[in-house]
């Protein structure tokens, strides 16, 4: 029976329509096809493809090799080996093509030859879905080395978050000392992300693999430094452990130690730490040998060290060794532009860790917390924000949720008293309440809406925060 007569029922036929639909179909969609024989010698080419490989005619093509055709073809493997090779990137002529290769098999399952198709000329389309892989490969090695390692670092450059200059300056240095491994010196008000940045450069350096260990060089007690740096021999003291004990730079070989608060390590501290910096060695407390080590050293401080160099409370030689490539993070509110952003990210952090699905922040809120000083800087935005959320009923944070919050410089300053007539104030004054005067008339304009009374004014919703903060303005209870 032909395949004509043959009924629709029949799985043979099915199949055998499938198969050549399949193909032909195929051959349609995609932008090029070659197929092979069991030696490697084209005999096929379709009218598409021709073009492609800077043929005239497709029989130009047939019974050459196909290495002839296209140079570096892996074509032959396929037909040799019989494994199909599904997806694959191919440069032909200067671009880049996307392929698939698979093997042609005979009735019997022997390999006959092989076929190629082009499913793209152009990777632009794969682009996103290229993106994401990349996204995902970057996700697995971390939650790998997060797996593997107990002190792993968690952060990366994408959650130190921010455009303004001073942090894009900040980060385009930090990505100069990933690729190194230089002593870096982090400086910066406490709460602005030392640690985080420190995490980031490890992730991107050639040790993100190995430990990153932190210490707080004032959390330890004075008489346990050094053998917490260092390490103690085994017996080394009474009651010390009799198999001995690695100190933070033994356990950090080939990563990063983390120092913070390095400005008030013990001075008889300094001067080893010193020697460990510039013979990369350590000697444990209680032995007399040495061993190398190596350990990238990011340091972090919230003190003017030059400062307490001069005042003779940190050695100079140490200073000078540990500035090799110094980082200087703003405070919170040198950095107003980015706070819609920082909220972002850290609501969505909060919400992960804990039941706040529907958390997010509203124009009013964001006003109200421009308005405050931050002491605590992003280490206390958190915590504030998290406080919110606690206490709000529905995760929809306004002005009103952080005024009951935020007792100290969050409150609008009273109104200036109405001058006797006659009496002339300097110009800087009156232009500065001429413009409070109309942030104040903006947002009653715009029932407290900031974006509306940003366009009002033809200012940037940032300008506007930052006006906001300046003046002391409240957004009032309408705003949201």
């Amino acid at each position: 029976m032909s395949d004509r007569s043959a009924p629709v029922s029949d799985p043979a036929y099915i199949r055998a329509r499938a198969m050549e639909t399949l193909f032909e179909r195929l051959e349609h969609l995609c932008e090029g096809a070659i197929a092979i024989d069991r030696g490697g010698r084209v005999v096929y080419v379709n009218e598409k493809y021709v073009t492609a490989i800077g043929l005239s005619h497709a029989s130009e093509a047939l019974g050459r090799p196909i290495e002839e055709i296209i140079p570096n073809s892996l074509m032959r493997r396929v037909a040799e080996t019989g494994e199909p090779i599904i997806l694959d990137v191919m440069e032909l002529g200067g671009e880049q093509l996307v392929v698939t290769r698979m093997p042609i098999e005979d009735e019997d399952g022997n390999v006959i030859g092989a076929i190629g198709f082009v499913l793209y000329d152009r990777l632009e389309g794969l682009k996103p879905l290229l993106s994401r892989v990349t996204q995902l490969e970057s996700d697995l090695r971390l939650a790998r080395r997060q797996l593997s390692h107990a002190r792993a670092a968690r952060f990366t450059f994408a959650d130190f978050v921010g455009t303004t200059p001073r942090i894009a300056q900040a980060k385009e240095l930090a990505v100069r000392a990933a690729r190194q491994s230089v002593t870096v010196l982090l400086t910066g008000e406490t709460g602005t992300g030392k640690e985080m940045l420190a995490q980031a450069i490890h992730n991107a350096s050639s040790r993100a693999e190995k430990p990153f260990v932190s210490v707080n060089a004032a959390a330890i007690p004075e008489t346990l430094i050094e053998s917490e740096f260092f390490g103690t021999a085994p017996g080394a003291y009474t009651g010390a452990d009799r198999k001995g004990r690695d100190g933070k730079f033994r356990i950090a070989d080939g990563g990063t130690l983390f120092l913070d608060e390095i400005g008030e390590m013990p001075l008889q501290l300094q001067a080893k730490l010193l020697r460990v910096l510039q013979e990369r060695e350590i000697e444990p407390l209680g032995s007399d040998k040495v061993s190398k080590v190596d350990v990238r050293v990011i340091a972090a401080t919230n003190v003017d060290l030059h400062r307490r160099v001069s005042e003779g409370a940190f050695r100079a030689d140490l200073y000078y060794r540990l500035n090799v490539l110094s980082i200087d993070l703003p405070p919170l509110r040198d950095c107003l532009d980015d706070l819609p952003e920082i909220c972002t990210r850290l609501l969505d952090d909060i919400s992960a860790s804990g039941d706040y699905v529907n958390a997010r922040i509203t124009p009013s809120a964001l006003a109200a917390l421009a308005r405050y000083g931050w002491p605590g800087n992003v280490r206390e935005l958190r915590n504030i924000l998290e406080r919110a959320l606690i206490l709000s009923d529905s995760g929809r944070l306004t002005g009103d949720d952080f005024a009951r919050i935020l007792t100290i410089g969050a409150e609008p300053r009273p109104a200036a008293a109405a001058r006797p007539a006659g009496i002339v104030v300097p110009y800087a004054e009156a232009e500065a309440e001429f413009e409070k005067h109309t942030l104040e008339q903006a947002l009653a304009a715009s029932n407290g809406q900031i974006s509306e009374a940003a366009r009002m004014l033809r200012i940037s919703r940032a300008t506007f925060y930052k006006k906001l903060a300046k003046f002391g303005v409240a957004s009032g209870p309408a705003a949201v």
